[in-house]
């Protein structure tokens, strides 16, 4: 993977979509300059203690500003460590995972993952941003306290005091503050992400640890956890693709919050701890063991439930999809001389393909195996639910495969090169397959 570019000029191209934020966001509450706004070259844009609106962003976006605009705009009921601390509270009261963090822990009290929430500092204008997170992605914002506890949880269960769990709680607070300067169709569910997209949302973490850095106030460790805070210990994440102990032990901590926090999201309360326990069963090389090992308590405290009736043939279908996945490239590789077979592009769909068939032959999830077990589970509806779960991450993964060969590569279907063309035809044929799930 190529070295991610850290300059500043990283995420210049995002200001427009945070300025957008910005300036809709006072359309319905009161921003503020606290002081005025200049050009980088010195010419006034905007007066002090003018009111923000919509009408601005045109004369704003033309330009580039002396200083970030978060120093100099303001407005009432700005988020601050309190606000993060009483929803925090009520997370831990009303939100599944968090409920379920702290019951977990020795003296079942919520304060233990809060007090570290309370240390936490705030210059103004991450305060501001923030604010903008919340009131215009406010399930963003709910995501970062909501991961922020689950950090503190594995902070407090691998023995760290309340004073280290203080920069692991910025870090975890702080770590999508990028993806305010991304495009804001990425929330909209009904928008397939294009191959700028996946780059864009693979960058963010670059943005949010640039961010952090500017304020020249947090330790070195904070920036490193933010920016790893999407990598993986097989090396298959990103930016940088890092790897084992190349990733720093709160970018770890950072990472496996991330995923427990996005599960119970997803997915319907009764289904997130099972569907999460097979997830990390069958990505063991992905996550760091120590932290998976406690995680263990939380996920098995909840029964295994399931409201979905699954049929032999529904999980006949995921084994086939699976299983002509799998058959269709190794036709396609087998096909292909050995010099062609050497594009970067193959090659990254041959190890990945590989290690994916090697997990799930591990995990006793692969195709193969699965439709020996479909034999045994007839009339078994918990079994055979477990089956198709199993069956749906695989083919999850393998839809992460799909997808990263357009965010890599976003012209490989011009490629004259022959493997690079057998990997747009198996990624195209892929999708149309992974599309009628």
């Amino acid at each position: 993977m190529n070295a991610p570019d850290l300059s500043p000029a990283a995420f210049a191209d995002g200001d427009s979509h945070y300025l957008r934020a910005i300036t809709d966001m006072a359309d319905r509450r009161t921003v503020v300059t606290q002081e005025a706004l200049y050009t980088d070259r010195g010419i006034k844009l905007v007066d002090k203690g003018a009111r923000v609106d919509s009408r601005l962003y045109d004369r704003l976006v033309k330009h580039k500003l002396r200083g970030s605009i978060d120093e100099h705009l303001a407005m009432d009921d700005m988020v601050n460590v309190q606000s993060i601390v009483q929803l925090a509270a009520s997370q831990c009261e009303h939100d599944t995972l968090a409920y379920l963090l702290v019951h977990t822990l020795e003296g079942m009290t919520a304060e233990k993952l809060l007090a570290p929430v309370r240390a936490l500092l705030l210059p103004p204008s991450l305060a501001f941003k923030l604010t903008v997170m919340r009131e215009q992605h406010p399930v963003l914002f709910e995501h970062s306290v909501r991961m922020m506890l689950a950090a503190v949880y594995l902070g407090i269960k691998s023995g760290w005091s309340d004073r280290e769990c203080v920069p692991l709680a910025t870090a975890a607070l702080l770590h999508d503050i990028g993806v305010l300067h991304m495009d804001p169709v990425w929330h909209d569910p009904a928008n397939k992400m294009t191959a700028v997209g996946r780059q864009q949302l693979m960058a963010h973490p670059i943005t949010a640890m640039l961010i952090i850095r500017g304020q020249n106030m947090f330790p070195r460790l904070v920036e490193q956890a933010v920016l790893e805070h999407h990598e993986c210990m097989d090396g298959s994440g990103y930016p940088r693709g890092l790897q084992g102990d190349q990733i720093s032990l709160m970018g770890q901590i950072l990472m496996v919050a991330e995923v427990v926090a996005a599960f119970f999201e997803k997915y319907a309360n009764e289904a997130a701890a099972q569907r999460l326990s097979l997830t990390l069963r069958l990505n063991h090389r992905k996550f760091p063991a120590a932290l998976i090992a406690c995680l263990l308590p939380v996920l098995q405290i909840r029964a295994v439930q399931t409201d979905v009736q699954v049929t032999p043939a529904d999980v006949e279908r995921l084994i086939e999809q699976l299983s002509t996945a799998f058959g269709d490239w190794d036709t396609r590789r087998a096909g292909l001389q050995p010099e062609a077979a050497e594009s970067e592009a193959c090659a990254f769909v041959e190890q990945r393909l590989s290690a994916l068939q090697k997990t799930l032959f591990e995990a006793g999830s692969h195709p193969q195996q699965q439709a020996e077990a479909l034999q045994y589970l007839q009339g078994d509806e918990q079994g055979l639910a477990e089956l198709a779960l199993l069956g749906r991450e695989a083919l999850w993964q393998l839809q992460g495969i799909v997808d990263a060969t357009h965010s890599r590569w976003l012209t490989l279907q011009h490629s004259p090169q022959v493997g690079d063309q057998a990997v747009v035809q198996w990624r195209d044929a892929c999708a149309v397959r992974l599309a009628q799930r």
